[in-house]
């Protein structure tokens, strides 16, 4: 996929994947074998540069004992063929076990979408034009030549240009057609001058794509999956919302109430997504509810509340595996 769109990695890329070591002398380190394996990681998720979290975590389900202790010992230890090759494949299966719980959303910046204005004279005319007007800010009718690099800034990821800080060939591109100095330019110049360096930079990003994390957090129902499976820790949600609602015994449309208030109040800590967060919340929260309550009568005792909360957990699992909950975290 391309970066018209934003592609979300769940894993799925790597559960395809069989991963299978290079051709080794003898036994292999630890910390070689780490370097081998998130390459390759790498390479199966578009080039992708594995987040440390994301290979700490990884890291963490493969090896027993107190995670930095652990992962020292791993890195300093030797290890021959079969084990490193078992390591190889248990290490990419965590990397994709992972994902399935917290996917990463990422845009994959190959440069067809800078070739598709490119290639349309209407299209690339109306992005200089509206470029120049945003670089304009004294509305002179003039920039300077160094404005090309906060008009590519401008674009952005959206429009296909990654950050300086990913692709520092910017700066070189940039630098190789005199995009510097003082040197005002009228609109026409502007359009004329920034061509050459979108399609160098299209060309450049077709060679080597750059992969960027977008700041977007997936509600799949994972976490909830977790939390059900977890008999201690669902029984302790239960006894939090007891005491936080102070009743559980006060007929059916009383305690749909207090967990539906509760949970767009605290559902974040359990793997729902703010209420606040996007429009499609408010509908998943009526769908859940009017579901549970066409299926359930009176709610007597406090066992048949735990009873109807896991029944309103599932169904908020099922609906976010089959449609997530995407969350803009810089909003």
């Amino acid at each position: 996929m391309s970066e018209s769109g934003l592609t979300v990695l769940d894993g799925t890329h790597l559960r395809s994947f069989n991963p299978s070591l290079p051709e080794l002398n003898g036994s292999v380190s630890g910390a070689q074998l780490l370097e081998i394996a998130d390459s390759k990681a790498s390479t199966s998720l578009f080039g992708l540069s594995l987040p440390q979290n994301l290979k700490a975590s990884a890291l963490s389900r493969v090896i027993e004992g107190p995670s930095d202790h652990a992962d020292v010992t791993f890195r300093q230890s030797e290890l021959d063929k079969d084990k490193a090759s078992k390591f190889l494949s248990d290490y990419i299966s965590a990397i994709a076990d992972e994902l399935k719980d917290d996917p990463l959303v990422v845009s994959i910046l190959d440069g067809n979408t800078l070739k598709m204005f490119l290639e349309d004279e209407d299209d690339y005319a109306m992005l200089a034009e509206n470029l120049f007007t945003d670089m304009d800010i004294e509305d002179k009718g003039k920039i300077c030549k160094n404005e090309l690099r906060n008009a590519l800034v401008h674009m952005g990821v959206e429009m296909g240009i990654p950050p300086f800080s990913e692709f520092p060939l910017l700066n070189d591109i940039l630098k190789k057609h005199g995009a510097e100095g003082e040197e005002e330019l009228g609109q026409a110049q502007f359009a004329e001058f920034l061509q050459p360096i979108l399609q160098e930079t299209a060309d450049a990003l077709s060679e080597n794509h750059v992969v960027v994390i977008h700041n977007v957090k997936v509600v799949n129902g994972s976490k909830l999956r977790k939390l059900l499976a977890d008999e201690k820790q669902f029984d302790n949600v239960v006894e939090r919302v007891l005491q936080e609602t102070k009743s559980g015994k006060d007929g059916l449309q009383k305690t749909t109430e207090l967990i539906r208030s509760f949970f767009e109040k605290h559902g974040k800590d359990f793997g729902l997504p703010p209420s606040e967060s996007d429009d499609s919340v408010i509908p998943l929260y009526d769908a859940v509810f009017s579901e549970v309550e066409n299926e359930k009568s009176v709610v007597k005792a406090d066992n048949e509340f735990g009873e109807y909360m896991k029944d309103v957990l599932k169904k908020f699992a099922e609906q976010l595996e089959d449609n997530p909950i995407y969350c803009d975290l810089d909003d």
